[in-house]
């Protein structure tokens, strides 16, 4: 991949995470488009199929785990081996993470077919909103393994500083979506199967496209097919990056899971505004998902370099750029809340409860950049374990603990969900701070804290 190589453990610091998160800001922009795009024409077909959907968001984020988490582990792996300038082990590293999330979609693909149907009935599904969400959720599954394939990829390009090219499949999967949508839900009446069909080919094509610019560009370059094979040293070392990840990734389906489950204790509505407001969130924290994207790279290669004084400056300005960001975005964002919300649904109690709910996650809107960020910082630094368990607190067991509380012991019912979400993501993200922290210092202790270069 030398056309698109990028040396980031030099040069200004600043510039590294503009160049990098530009573009993955403006992909995951028209990504969150596109959800709301399925979102906008299944809220015109009927509340039954939005809460349908929204069911299903959960799901998609299940189906996606496990992209998410053998990508980080690719980004990581590849970056660091790049910067530390062994370049063979970086294709290998990608084979053989291709080969890994292929063999274990293709696993959770059989067995999520298998409990799909209980799985909506323990959610309180049933009737139209049942139908709805089983034949949305059955082609979603079978596309898993293409799904998940890209981020893989993506990954390995962003490693090289290209997030240019998984932004370029973003918009124009967008774009598709507008016309495939409403072709497929109303045109041939596949209603929302049809919102799931049009996902899983546009996913097709992107995959192609990223495969073709990864080939032209040489980054599986001279490898043979003992190179894709799962030996077990490569194997242990890959799953001890994605599993973590994975697990995170994993629980925070289980916890939108959750977060369902509760909501639907008081109705239709509850579930509908929650899936409505939180594609509105999404946009809010688009542009500090860039930031992560670019993070993780600058981590990696510095890290596999030696460079921790360049690691702290790059956690420093991500942290400060997510506080311009959020000064810019998160206010008009909750004034024309409603506006958004009501782009979904007619229904005027759908419309105030998401409202309400966006207005109180103004409160921890920072705590998400905190943890995000943090996050990549410990994937970068190859020292994921943390992420892990902070996502079974944040998604699981706290949840567990202050949604019981309020929403039924406190009797404040969907509203206790939203209030229960601040304490639970600041006490996350703070405790991963602290965690960074401590691996600063550790490092420093073990050398590497020297500042030879001045460039931000």
């Amino acid at each position: 991949m030398e056309t698109n190589n990028s040396d980031m453990t030099r040069g200004s610091l600043l510039g590294h995470l503009r160049h990098l998160a530009l573009p993955a800001s403006t992909g995951l922009l028209f990504n969150t488009l596109y959800n709301i795009t399925d979102s906008f024409w299944a809220g015109r077909l009927s509340t039954d199929a939005l809460a349908a959907l929204a069911l299903n968001f959960p799901l998609y984020m299940l189906t996606m785990s496990l992209g998410v988490g053998f990508s980080g582990a690719a980004g990581a792996l590849i970056s660091n081996a790049l910067g530390a300038g062994r370049e063979k082990d970086s294709r290998t590293w990608l084979s053989r993470s291709l080969s890994l999330s292929l063999l274990f979609s293709l696993t959770a693909m059989v067995l999520l077919q298998v409990f799909l149907a209980p799985l909506f009935r323990f959610l309180n599904a049933e009737g139209r909103v049942l139908t709805g969400a089983v034949s949305y959720g059955r082609i979603i599954v079978f596309g898993m393994p293409l799904i998940n394939l890209a981020p893989v990829l993506s990954s390995a390009l962003a490693s090289r500083g290209d997030t240019k090219s998984y932004r370029n499949i973003l918009i124009a999967g967008f774009i598709l979506n507008i016309a495939l949508d409403p072709l497929l839900m109303f045109a041939l009446g596949m209603e929302e199967a049809g919102v799931a069909l049009a996902t899983v080919l546009i996913q097709t094509a992107g995959l192609l496209y990223m495969l073709l610019k990864v080939l032209r560009a040489g980054g599986l370059r001279h490898l043979n097919k003992e190179d894709y094979l799962l030996r077990l040293e490569p194997v242990k070392e890959i799953l001890g990056q994605a599993l973590p990840a994975t697990a995170n990734f994993l629980t925070m389906s289980l916890g939108t899971f959750v977060i369902t489950w509760f909501a639907s204790k008081f109705g239709r509505d509850a579930v509908a505004a929650y899936g409505a407001a939180v594609r509105v969130e999404q946009i809010a924290l688009v542009p500090t998902a860039g930031l992560n994207v670019a993070l993780a790279a600058i981590v990696g290669q510095n890290n596999g370099a030696g460079r921790m004084d360049r690691v702290i400056k790059a956690y420093r300005l991500s942290l400060l750029s997510g506080l311009v960001v959020m000064a810019l975005i998160l206010p008009p964002v909750l004034i024309f809340g409603k506006q958004i919300i009501s782009l979904f649904t007619d229904t005027r109690m759908v419309v105030d409860m998401g409202y309400d709910y966006l207005l109180l996650q103004g409160i921890t809107f920072y705590s998400y950049i905190l943890l995000f960020q943090s996050n990549a910082l410990l994937q970068g630094l190859k020292k994921p374990g943390m992420i892990m368990w902070m996502g079974l607190y944040r998604q699981i067991a706290a949840p567990a603990l202050f949604f019981s509380l309020l929403c039924f012991t406190l009797g404040l019912e969907e509203r206790g969900i939203w209030l229960g979400l601040i304490p639970i993501n600041w006490s996350a993200a703070l405790m991963t701070l602290y965690r960074a922290i401590h691996l600063f210092r550790q490092k420093c202790r073990e050398g590497g804290c020297e500042e030879p270069e001045a460039t931000v």
